[in-house]
């Protein structure tokens, strides 16, 4: 394909995708049960686990800082920009590696709590404009129990 034809191609398939987006949004049936939401912030941040997983990723932080500190001295801008960017990606990574664990955790708990209540989908609160259950404090009863 040519580019040319390419920047024609995305608009019309673009607006396509929204057009039978928005029909088959007119077009659903209704949820099979209720929908329920929670503060998946609020839990990840309650979770008895977190105080821990935070204290690692300030030490990784810690020792990126002291790593960059020795090694940036010697290093010209570029190298230095890139060392700096090598290591905050190791302090993402260490992050995402710390709180996959514990968001795991909390959607099973999440999972568990739907199910015992019926709920057909569980939605952030965040998405929420009205309606729905509540399920955080049910949540963090059994994050915080195991």
């Amino acid at each position: 394909m040519q580019p040319s034809r390419n920047k024609r191609i995305v608009p019309v398939l673009l607006a396509l995708c929204l057009l039978l987006g928005a029909w088959g949004t007119a077009q659903a049936a209704p949820a099979a049960g209720p929908v329920g939401y929670l503060d998946f912030i609020a839990l990840i941040n309650q979770h008895p686990d977190t105080a821990a997983a935070n204290a690692a990723l300030k030490a990784e932080q810690e020792a990126a800082k002291q790593e960059f500190d020795s090694k940036a001295a010697g290093l010209n801008e570029v190298d230095r920009q890139n060392l700096a960017r090598q290591l905050d990606l190791r302090v993402e990574q260490k992050r995402q590696e710390l709180l996959r664990p514990i968001a795991a955790k909390v959607t099973a708990a999440a999972n568990e709590v739907a199910k015992a209540k019926g709920l057909s989908i569980v939605i952030g609160k965040q998405d929420v404009v009205c309606g729905g259950v509540d399920i955080t404090a049910d949540v963090l009863k059994i994050i915080t129990v195991k």
